[in-house]
């Protein structure tokens, strides 16, 4: 990859617009994704590789354009403009944060009052107003770098919820272009976004947006409530809405994953020294597996008291099942997590001490990170999925473990009917994580399930993913936007 000299912001800004002929067809639209990290294979970026960068890197490599975020480094001292570096066919433009930017934008408002906040636990929420103030200021930090570098025909993504005033302050600076935002978390009820002391200016900034893009029916439903009963919109449906003087249009649009690529890594798997390993240790033994970052939004503690509670209940299944949860750490700057991470070793140690024999330990618990690869064969190998969040967006970590099961012999998927993924996936064993028992008797049903069973499961769940992968997601929501700036 080469550096571009000079920035081609300097160009837009000098060049002059010129007549089209009528017979010159109009300039293809770029695309510009703005995202609080970039992908990880951009130069000088911490970000990691992921359902989005999948997504995103297909897109701007199809339609040219920018790819902007935070390089994920905090300097004492950052660059006044972002660095650009070619990729293939689009750019990556990147800045570096401040310190204090970090923890006020990063660590403080956009972790430690959004993040639990929209994962319906408010009683987390850690809320300063000089955090807030921190949050603002990057959002127009963001937006003062990346105007520049627009074309007038640009069509502009903005993702989650560390970016929402990011359209607001773009159209101060006078951005005309489409506009659109997609939040990958929970939007949560009505009532329960109020608790969030800036709630009116939050809403009012999404509604800057031509489009707003939720991942479920569900999280839509809680934005056009709030619309309807605090912001005085009598319009607030699903559609087209006109709100604080503007137009705009929400919907759902849930994320799919790269179906066939997850597919091909778990084949490919098969027979890797990783997986020769796991085979050995297990020793015939069914295996269970779930692989999640470690935070308290995916409910790691509740899932490991069901599995002791599947031991208790089922004392056939001891010595014959293991439990391997796969947790890398996140967010070690934030005390939450750090205290997450105490808990589940504490009762991870309690129940390998309760009931492991000389031979069999009942729960590998991994604090550590794979590549994509070894956890696609790890999916495969394991008879038992478990994604029992308390509250989540889609989790994609469902959708992959059903893509990366062996179509003679699926295992079972145990899903959270708080996570997205269950409005589509509605043939896996759907649980409430509150219910310990409850899951503890849908792991034991997913051990037993016949083979029969097993087969027409994932067969049903399989053409919902192929039918709503990732580029139908992508598609689906850039054709919307660009409907919805044309309304505009």
């Amino acid at each position: 990859m080469t550096r571009l000299s000079p920035p081609v912001s300097a160009r837009m800004r000098n060049a002059q617009p010129t007549a089209l002929r009528i017979e010159t067809p109009p300039p293809a639209r770029r695309l510009v994704v703005v995202s609080n990290r970039v992908a990880s294979d951009a130069p000088g970026s911490k970000g990691a590789a992921g359902g989005l960068a999948v997504a995103v890197l297909a897109a701007l490599r199809n339609s040219g354009g920018i790819w902007f975020g935070w390089s994920g480094d905090v300097s004492a001292a950052p660059p006044l403009a972002p660095q650009l570096v070619q990729g293939d066919r689009f750019v990556y433009a990147t800045l570096d944060l401040a310190r204090q930017d970090y923890e006020q934008y990063y660590n403080g408002f956009a972790n430690r009052v959004l993040w639990p906040l929209f994962h319906y636990r408010p009683g987390l929420m850690d809320f300063q107003r000089s955090d807030f103030a921190g949050y603002m200021r990057v959002n127009r930090q963001f937006a003062a770098h990346l105007a520049p570098l627009l074309r007038p025909s640009d069509i502009i993504w903005v993702h989650d919820y560390h970016l929402i005033p990011l359209g607001d302050e773009l159209r101060r600076l006078g951005v005309a272009q489409p506009l659109g935002f997609f939040l990958h978390t929970p939007f949560p009820a009505a009532e329960v976004f109020r608790a969030l002391p800036v709630h009116a200016k939050l809403v009012r900034a999404l509604c800057a947006y031509d489009l707003v893009g939720f991942q479920t029916e569900g999280d839509l439903d809680g934005f056009c409530d709030y619309l309807t009963h605090f912001a005085n919109v009598d319009n607030a449906r699903h559609g087209n809405l006109l709100a604080f003087g503007r137009k705009l249009r929400a919907a759902a649009f849930p994320i799919g994953i790269d179906v066939e690529a997850i597919a091909d890594q778990a084949a490919q798997s098969v027979g890797s020294r990783q997986m020769r390993r796991l085979h050995d240790s297990l020793r015939d033994r069914s295996l269970m597996i779930g692989v999640d970052r470690l935070d308290y939004s995916k409910g790691l503690q509740p899932r490991f008291k069901a599995f002791e509670r599947l031991l208790e209940m089922f004392p056939e299944t001891r010595g014959r099942v293991t439990f391997m949860q796969i947790a890398p750490p996140t967010r070690s700057d934030v005390p939450e997590y750090t205290q997450i991470r105490r808990s589940l070793e504490t009762a991870a140690g309690h129940i390998n001490g309760r009931f492991a024999e000389f031979d069999w330990m009942p729960l590998r618990y991994l604090n550590k990170s794979f590549n994509q690869r070894t956890l696609c064969g790890f999916l495969r190998a394991a008879r038992t999925g478990l994604v029992t969040p308390m509250r989540d967006g889609m989790n994609l970590v469902a959708k992959e473990y059903v893509a990366a099961q062996d179509a003679g012999d699926p295992g079972v998927l145990v899903l959270s009917c708080f996570a997205g993924a269950a409005r589509e996936l509605s043939d896996a064993l759907l649980v409430n994580p509150f219910d310990t028992d409850g899951v503890a008797e849908a792991m034991h049903d997913a051990l037993a399930m016949p083979l029969g069973e097993r087969q027409e499961r994932w067969q049903s769940m399989m053409a919902v993913l192929r039918r709503n992968d990732i580029t139908a997601w992508r598609e689906n929501f850039v054709q919307a936007l660009a409907g919805a700036a044309a309304e505009r």
